[in-house]
């Protein structure tokens, strides 16, 4: 590749609908998280107008307003005025512009900025991308609709910044370029490194399943070679990233003092997911994902893996894996996990005597290993992941709207199977468990059959789960769940991650596309959890203290959390304390 191909993606035209999709989704967002105030110019056409901070720059938009203060604005419809001249959109000029009202400080607007911009070239690239509609779509396998997706978390306006990727890396590894990887393997000194995997998984036969005989031999001889005995060491798979730019440097001691020896390349090509440093093995897919730490920040957190962390991983898994099969409510919805069954941690000893236990210094060597959810479908069964759900086509045609479609069933009855696979298990684990997950698209792999959603696979255990009761009984490998979160905030898990975060869009856009009218998605919801509860009566006193019908709850808001801290987004040691809560939302489903 030349110097100039690798930014052929970046033409004026690209440019510039790049632009105008980024502020359709700031001027959406911003709205739903009460930063802006958009003001109704013209009843008729739903024609509203934002205001830059020194009120001379105006942007004017129609836009549709649904449940849960849901602003779908017309991308086409969106202008930018000032001293009667129209001007053209530049997100840059948008996000310096409105300063103030977003709150962002002059420390943390250039680097925002950087996201916006590295956003911005992702969406030049995909842009670039044969369009499949998601009639094609929906058909395709499991890998091509997840390196098809367009979008990113819905909510986060600056949701591809992965700073730190140059654009040589980025079309390397970049989920949507769907470029093949191999992971880079060290050997690690046990004196400094830890291994650690669920009941019955030895490290020697884990390893050898994963690498190959040949490749184990191969690294083997390389150690000895060296002078060094295999036997004293444990093998690392690393992001080729991480250790170009990060283990080659700020590892350097760790390297000439012979802890870390590189190995080289495993032989199996990996597929990066939409989480980008998870890996999906291509060449074997029944084999383990890798998840690996990248020192890259992308949205609000630096996407490291800590050792310390990695050691409780895989019981953590277990636990929760015996829960959900000792459970008969979780059993008959088909709920599975795909378990962290083995996790490998390696520990700098200077750096972990500089810092505290959040610091980025201690998660950029570990990596862990899940379970593939290939090996567990029957016949005629395929995989999507859960965000698939909200992706649109450049038609503006649903990837739902799609499954419905081929499913021949009604929307109604539809929606109603995809929320007994997906949502009642949320429901269950919160009022029998007090446990909670952080179940949004990228998280949760559905399994299809005919478009209709058979049952759900949750994923990213360790790290997203928390049990909410002060006087749980939990295993001591299992203690570091434990959360305290204020009483008046603990629906929160559900009424913001799901109704806010990933319902709200669904159900817009389904209504928008003319597939299921808004109140009959919501009413479905209602249906649904009234079901669960009907069938629980034992758990009433916790249905009446935590009422999913309640008219209304707080606002939470992610993206205020990004504009006041990008590189850390929340207090690791206080999530729930880190929320940035401004008032209330009307509970869509109180009225049913």
């Amino acid at each position: 590749m030349s110097l100039a191909d690798a930014v052929a993606h970046l033409s004026p035209e690209r440019w510039e609908k790049a632009n105008r999709l980024l502020i359709r989704k700031a001027l959406a967002e911003f709205a739903h998280e009460r930063l802006v105030t958009p003001e109704l110019v013209e009843r008729d056409g739903d024609l509203y107008v934002v205001r830059s901070d020194d009120g001379l720059t105006r942007y004017r938009f129609t836009a549709t307003r649904y449940a849960l203060d849901h602003w779908q604005v017309d991308a086409d419809s969106i202008s930018r005025h000032r001293d009667g001249a129209e001007l053209p959109l530049a997100a840059l000029d948008f996000f310096i512009e409105l300063k103030q009202a977003l709150g962002l400080s002059e420390e943390i607007l250039p680097v925002y900025l950087e996201e916006i911009s590295s956003t911005l070239s992702g969406t030049c690239y995909k842009l670039t991308k044969p369009q499949i509609p998601v009639a094609e779509l929906v058909k395709s396998d499991f890998q091509a609709i997840e390196t098809g997706m367009t979008e990113g978390h819905p909510c986060f306006v600056a949701n591809n910044g992965r700073l730190g990727f140059g654009i040589h890396e980025y079309l390397s590894y970049a989920p949507e370029t769907a470029s093949p990887v191999r992971l880079v393997w060290l050997a690690a000194h046990r004196s400094r490194a830890a291994f650690t995997a669920g009941v019955g998984i030895e490290y020697e036969s884990f390893i050898r399943g994963e690498l190959g005989a040949e490749t184990v031999e191969r690294f083997a001889l390389t150690l000895v070679d060296r002078g060094l005995d295999p036997d004293d060491f444990l093998l690392i798979p690393v992001h080729p990233w991480q250790w170009w730019n990060k283990l080659t440097v700020t590892f350097a001691a760790e390297v000439a003092q012979g802890h870390l020896v590189c190995l080289g390349e495993g032989d199996d090509e990996y597929l990066a997911q939409q989480s980008i440093r998870t890996f999906f093995n291509k060449s074997h897919p029944e084999k383990h994902y890798v998840k690996t730490a990248l020192s890259v920040i992308n949205m609000g957190f630096m996407r490291g893996l800590s050792a310390a962390y990695m050691e409780a991983t895989p019981a953590i898994n277990d636990w929760l894996a015996q829960l959900i099969d000792n459970d008969p409510v979780l059993k008959s919805t088909g709920l599975s996990i795909i378990r962290e069954q083995a996790a490998v941690g390696y520990r700098h000893l200077e750096y972990e005597a500089a810092t505290d236990r959040y610091s980025p210094y201690r998660k950029m060597l570990a990596a862990l290993w899940r379970e593939s959810p290939v090996s567990s479908l029957q016949d005629g069964e395929s995989l999507a992941t859960m965000a698939s759900l909200v992706h649109l086509d450049h038609e503006g045609a649903s990837f739902a709207g799609a499954l419905i479609e081929r499913s021949g069933l009604t929307p109604v009855e539809w929606l109603r199977r995809y929320l007994r696979a997906y949502f009642t298990p949320l429901l269950h684990s919160f009022y029998a468990y007090d446990l909670v997950f952080m179940p949004h698209g990228e998280n949760v792999i559905l399994v299809l059959k005919d478009g209709v959603v058979q049952r759900a696979i949750y994923k990213d255990i360790a790290e997203e789960i928390a049990v909410m009761d002060p006087d749980a009984v939990l295993p001591p490998t299992v203690e570091r769940l434990r959360v305290e979160v204020p009483e008046d905030k603990k629906l929160l898990s559900i009424f913001t991650d799901v109704f806010d975060c990933f319902f709200r869009f669904l159900a817009s856009n389904l209504a928008a596309e003319g597939v299921l009218e808004e109140d009959d998605f919501w009413r479905t919801v209602a249906d649904v959890t009234r079901e669960y509860q009907d069938a629980a009566p034992e758990l009433a006193d916790k249905f009446r203290q935590y009422d999913m019908f309640a008219p209304e709850f707080s606002l939470s808001c992610l993206n205020r959390l990004q504009l006041r801290n990008n590189k850390q987004m929340v207090d690791l040691a206080d999530p729930s304390g880190a929320l940035q809560l401004v008032g209330t939302l009307k509970n869509p489903i109180a009225g049913f």
